[in-house]
């Protein structure tokens, strides 16, 4: 072999030595907040769902439905996190803002009810069993086939692409560069995963979440960028727990309000107010 082969060679072999000991540096670990479809996306296990139909329930005025109870109270009690901006947080006055927090204060306002928000953790909101210490949950949360095992979901308010994003110091610019498997940790909510980047956290650089919640976190600072296409898409719905009191008439009116809402244009109002514009109420679809 000549001289001029033997270098081409050697550098090839190099070439392919420095390719794979690059693939070998990209971190597989993904952050996502704990128990969302995140997580399930990547363990293979999501199954997004459509929402039952909703069907008006035979009588209106049944004293037992929780919409009679939540009237007689004159309060809905609303779950929401208080770490996800922008749909929902928690300023230092104690207020809530944030793209749920109003769509949570529309319906309230439409139900002629005031308002309480309560914060209980994800995991225990999607599991169902609220035991009556919150009414419904305003808090973007993805319909699947598990949680309607346990939840009542009305037909979504708003649709948002789950979105990849790296760290800027991890010189990744493409998801093709992640390895095939990828591994999973979690942390409470998914705005933390981007906090402790920023904290500088190094044992994980990637993050799966909203692509509202990641665009949020880069403008409050976040070094951090998003990572190709969104994975998938995400229908969001307001929830109701299957083991409370009976609830086909508070189901089927916050459903009715939904509708009225998209139809008005104020949910469309809200997402463009809270996500830079973006009309996040309709599927790409309509």
């Amino acid at each position: 072999m000549s001289t001029k082969r033997r270098g081409a060679a050697l550098l090839a072999g190099l070439l392919f030595l420095a390719a794979c000991q690059q693939a070998a540096n990209i971190p597989n670990v993904v952050c996502a907040g704990e128990a969302t479809t995140y997580v399930d996306w990547v363990q293979g296990d999501l199954a997004i769902a459509e929402p039952d139909a909703i069907e008006q329930p035979a009588t209106t005025d049944d004293p037992a439905d929780m919409l009679a109870i939540i009237r007689d109270r004159g309060e809905i009690v609303v779950s929401t996190d208080p770490n996800y901006a922008p749909q929902s947080f928690l300023n230092p006055d104690g207020s809530y803002e944030g793209f749920d927090i109003d769509v949570a204060n529309e319906i309230a306002e439409r139900l002629g009810v005031g308002i309480r928000f309560e914060t209980p953790e994800w995991d225990a909101i999607t599991a169902g069993s609220w035991s009556e210490r919150w009414d419904i949950s305003v808090g973007s949360m993805t319909v699947t086939d598990d949680r309607k095992g346990v939840l009542a979901f009305t037909r979504p308010y708003y649709y948002t692409p789950a979105q990849m994003a790296v760290a800027t110091s991890a010189n990744i610019d493409s998801l093709d560069q992640l390895p095939d498997e990828l591994t999973v940790t979690t942390l409470p909510t998914d705005a933390e995963c981007a906090q402790a980047i920023q904290a500088g956290r190094t044992e994980f650089v990637l993050w799966l979440s909203s692509s509202t919640t990641v665009a949020g976190a880069i403008a409050a600072g976040a070094p951090m960028e998003p990572l190709g296409d969104p994975v998938f898409a995400e229908p969001l719905s307001v929830a109701i727990d299957k083991s409370g009191p009976p609830h086909a008439e508070l189901l089927f009116e916050i459903d009715r309000i939904i509708g009225e809402m998209h139809e008005d244009g104020t949910l469309t109002a809200l997402s463009e107010q809270w996500f830079d514009g973006l009309d996040l109420t309709q599927t790409a679809s309509q």
